[in-house]
């Protein structure tokens, strides 16, 4: 996709009264971005993971433990369609979400899609010391990083409206990026 910078991907898409929704691989700072994008558009933030805690009274590696990956994902999916119909929303997600097709359609015809693409190395530094990563506790949690950028990469950029390049530079810098592309849909 493009530069470095925002890029557009597919249709033109103004946020208008569309929820925004972060999807991209965990430690690509969805959460992060998300709140201050949220702050800077005057909208409410949720993280979708955050949202799934709250109702169950659980982490998530706790429900992964109990009900395991599907349960999970049924989960997930129940609380995004819920909360993709909320026009003024800031939506972090879960790094699987693209995963269900259901969601993919869901997310991309509800709202405005950015995809933070942060590479492998730097999603490997920013979480391999996070022990609530249920899908990272195995023996080689580098490669497990790896082989699931290369898994969900194509389905990131399948759902995406917008791609932002991640790795370098602040939080601060990223919003900006996504506020510039939300502000011109159609630029390349």
């Amino acid at each position: 996709m493009g530069s470095a910078d925002a890029a557009q991907a597919g249709s033109c898409t103004a946020s208008g009264a569309r929820c925004v929704v972060l999807v991209g691989m965990m430690g690509a700072g969805k959460t992060t971005v998300g709140r201050e994008l949220a702050r800077r558009l005057g909208r409410h933030f949720t993280d979708s993971d955050h949202e799934i805690s709250a109702r169950t009274g659980v982490t998530i590696p706790v429900i992964f433990d109990v009900e395991g990956e599907d349960g999970f994902r049924k989960r997930e999916s129940c609380v995004i369609d819920e909360l993709t119909h909320q026009g003024d929303l800031v939506l972090a997600t879960g790094g699987g979400v693209v995963l269900a097709p259901q969601n993919r359609a869901l997310l991309k015809s509800r709202c405005t899609v950015v995809y933070l693409d942060v590479p492998p190395t730097v999603l490997w530094e920013r979480t391999r010391h996070d022990r609530n990563r249920p899908l990272l506790q195995v023996d080689d949690p580098k490669s497990r990083i790896e082989a699931l950028y290369r898994e969900r990469d194509p389905l990131y950029r399948e759902v995406a409206h917008i791609v932002v390049a991640g790795g370098r530079g602040s939080a601060k810098s990223m919003v900006r990026k996504i506020e510039k592309a939300l502000q011109n849909p159609c630029a390349n």
